[in-house]
């Protein structure tokens, strides 16, 4: 079962709540999220604003729906 969905605004407003002190128990009991997606976001997104991570999601999606895509123009064409 996938968990709840994060926008990158509720993602930046999250890590910047550890960057202002909060501890990382606080922050995942309060919002419902694993430590294991807290930590792998401050990798990944750490000193980001949200229009910027706003802007990594979106090429993240992108760069996945292409994949898809060249995936299946591959199988076609072995077909």
């Amino acid at each position: 079962m996938k968990g709840k969905r994060f926008n990158p605004e509720q993602i930046s407003k999250i890590l910047k709540e550890f960057e202002a002190g909060k501890s990382v128990q606080e922050i995942t009991r309060e919002h419902g999220v694993s430590p294991a997606s807290f930590y792998k976001w401050r990798q990944r997104y750490g000193g980001l604003e949200g229009s910027e991570l706003k802007r990594v999601k979106e090429l993240e999606e992108e760069n996945r729906k292409l994949k898809r895509m060249y995936a299946d123009l591959a199988l076609d064409l072995e077909a």
